[in-house]
């Protein structure tokens, strides 16, 4: 398995050697490479399985290494950056011919986010590179928000794991571009509608995208457990599974069934706190898969604010198979 630990110098030093290592982030850990060097970037899928037509996102220290790898900022974008980065927003721009066409899937834009933690923060100022990094987990898995989960599902394909606790947020960035004039949000993510629009008045939300993105994150199929899971109303769900005499899991926003074993039900949030349940999406989709279920039961919370994106992956991890 990969060692985990927080010594920056060594994440550098294996990434200068092109190859991976694993990096945390507000939103969720990433599987990061040299964004520049075309042969750690095909690392990045070998390791994921990830299929090249899902393109990267660009991970650098600070907004003006933005322009080194892009050609132009409008000015609505350019609000929005000032206003939220670093943070868990991902601006879609028209990329630099340095940046390899492998990262962008062949488009002529490249996502690129400044990410909002210490020590990867510290870790992207130490490069003189940006670093592609998308989740750091097998495509269209469920994504990792602690150290621990890369390692259950990377640990013997990577050497290093760059600790830095448990992702505060825990959905990922929202991924915001223009088609002309309009601003366009291409995925739901953990920077709410609300806050956007605040800075750039109403913007169009995209929907998912069956294949060949626009951005990374569009397929309609990600972010699934490889236990089905099912997506309703609990309340209809619950008795008709058990009358089926299925083991069952249930993923709930606040609800509590005392007909059911308490570890095999998780509440995203007591109190009805979307923040907290954006956070505990994704560890407890993974903590209920690796139960003794057959399936596990959900069903969407309040789709506001952070709602919106948690009930966006929800939704994808419902589908049922990703379409080519």
């Amino acid at each position: 398995m990969a060692e985990i630990g927080k010594d920056i110098d060594k994440a550098k030093a294996i990434l200068e050697k092109g190859e991976l290592v694993a990096i945390p982030t507000e939103t969720v850990y990433g599987l990061a490479g040299n964004a520049l060097n075309q042969d750690a970037v095909a690392k990045i899928f070998a390791v994921k399985s990830r299929p090249s037509f899902d393109p990267l996102i660009l991970h650098t220290s600070d907004l003006e290494r933005i322009h080194e790898f892009v050609s132009d900022i409008p000015e609505p974008l350019e609000k929005l950056a000032l206003a939220f980065c670093p943070g868990p927003l991902t601006l879609l721009l028209p990329k630099k011919s340095l940046v390899p066409d492998l990262v962008t899937s062949g488009l002529e834009t490249v996502a690129v986010r400044v990410p909002d933690h210490p020590l990867t923060q510290a870790l992207l100022a130490s490069l003189s590179f940006p670093l592609a990094a998308p989740s750091a987990n097998p495509f269209g898995y469920i994504s990792p928000t602690k150290a621990s989960h890369v390692n259950d599902q990377l640990g013997k394909k990577i050497e290093y794991i760059l600790d830095g606790g448990d992702c505060q947020v825990g959905v990922e960035s929202t991924i915001v571009g223009m088609e002309g004039d309009e601003v366009i949000v291409y995925r739901l993510g953990g920077l709410d509608l609300r806050s956007i629009e605040s800075i750039v008045g109403k913007v169009e939300v995209m929907a998912h995208s069956s294949s060949d993105p626009k951005s990374p994150g569009m397929l309609k199929s990600h972010y699934a457990p490889r236990k089905p899971l099912i997506l309703g109303d609990l309340d209809k769900l619950v008795p008709v599974y058990r009358s089926k005499g299925e083991n069952i899991g249930v993923l709930a926003f606040r609800s509590v069934y005392p007909e059911l074993l308490g570890q095999f039900q998780i509440q995203l949030s007591p109190s009805g706190d979307l923040t907290e349940a954006a956070k505990n999406l994704f560890a407890a989709m993974r903590a209920l898969d690796s139960m003794d279920v057959s399936v596990i039961l959900s069903e969407e919370v309040p789709d506001v604010g952070l709602g919106k994106a948690i009930n966006d992956r929800l939704r994808r991890a419902a589908a049922q198979e990703i379409e080519e």
